[in-house]
């Protein structure tokens, strides 16, 4: 699942496999290799002292020592807190601009609000497994490659705004949910738009690698209604888009807008509008079949809620100033988040939709 796409098995049945499934990952560094002549194998989470070296043997031995080596890879990815003990440091990705829940101050400083309930999950992680002193590394992901980087070892846990849906549970775990977002339509304040009805012939701007767009042609309200979808590389890129009139509007979380809105240079040009397309549950995301890692993350989260710490860190990011501009989002603890906290879950949005 998470070693794809080595050199060296080209025209072999696994370097086909390994093609495929880059293929439908996207394109991205691959911490394994393969080599012919020797088969030379490592796992960018393996933790043996040497790699694993087939001297012998025709193509389809090398198949069968590959697919052997790949389980034993996996087996070592699932193990994050015996990585993180080894090597005394956690690697968390991070995003550039996911609104109050996750952005950068510039110089590799990274806030937010689930930056800051992933910083006491880690300090809980240091007391647990007994480290003096633990390093932690920031990683800035995309929509496009944060499912990938968890996956093959190179981010511990991705604090930013993923969604938590059953297509990605098929690949990646979820903390209980944290933070259930409303995605919404954001415009200029002078465009017109009040709603679904008057994107029709519209240009509307979406983030590479995200839910919102095909969120918004599923909604009941969109059918006959014909739009232009541009692409951003994330999300400042497409409010810019907005911004700059190439779109004539941007369809996202709620509380990314809003955040985008409030450090805009004239917030007042711009409003959220329209109808809630969709319900969704955020939630920090982790590698799939890790229980004990999944544990002491939950564990930490579901603490901070009973304690009300977890309201306190809300209220922190999204009802007070906040850097760099000391401008505030503006976003009350919604109804449906309380329920969250008050249940905690790790339920995808296809359940929220049933309601």
């Amino acid at each position: 699942r998470a070693c794809m796409n080595p050199p060296g098995l080209h025209g072999t049945k696994v370097a086909r496999a390994f093609e495929d499934r880059a293929a439908l990952r996207g394109d991205m560094r691959s911490r394994l290799t393969v080599q012919t002549g020797p088969v030379v194998l490592t796992c960018g989470m393996a933790r043996a002292r040497e790699p694993l070296t087939i001297t012998n043997g025709d193509v389809m031995k090398k198949t069968a020592f590959a697919f052997a080596a790949l389980l034993a890879c996996g087996v070592a990815q699932a193990d994050t807190l015996s990585k993180i003990k080894e090597s005394a440091a956690v690697t968390m990705g991070v995003r550039e601009s996911s609104g109050a829940l996750s952005y950068t101050l510039g110089d590799g400083k990274y806030v937010g609000y689930h930056i800051e309930i992933c910083e006491r999950v880690v300090k809980a992680i240091q007391k647990q497994l007994g480290i003096t002193a633990m390093t932690t590394k920031y990683q800035p992901v995309t929509s496009q490659n944060r499912i990938p980087l968890v996956q093959n070892g190179t981010v511990d846990i991705e604090c930013g705004s993923t969604t938590n849906n059953a297509t990605r549970q098929k690949d990646v775990s979820f903390a209980v949910t944290t933070y259930v977002e409303e995605v919404r339509i954001a415009t200029k304040t002078s465009s017109g738009i009040t709603g679904i009805a008057q994107l029709n012939g519209k240009k509307v701007a979406t983030t590479t690698g995200t839910t919102s767009v095909q969120t918004l042609r599923k909604n009941e309200r969109a059918g006959g209604i014909n739009f232009d979808e541009v692409y951003g590389k994330d999300h400042a890129d497409s409010f810019l888009l907005m911004e700059s009139g190439r779109a004539d509007a941007f369809v996202m979380d709620g509380q990314i807008l809003a955040g985008l809105i409030s450090k805009s240079k004239s917030p007042a040009d711009f409003k959220i509008v329209g109808e809630v397309l969709s319900v969704e549950p955020i939630a920090i995301m982790f590698r799939k079949d890790d229980p004990e890692f999944k544990k002491v993350v939950d564990a930490t989260i579901v603490g901070m809620m009973q304690s009300g710490e977890l309201a306190k860190i809300y209220d922190k990011w999204f009802l007070q100033p906040i850097p760099p501009s000391n401008t505030r989002v503006g976003l009350p603890l919604s109804d449906a988040t309380k329920a969250a906290w008050a249940s905690p879950n790790d339920k995808p949005m296809e359940d929220y939709s049933k309601k």
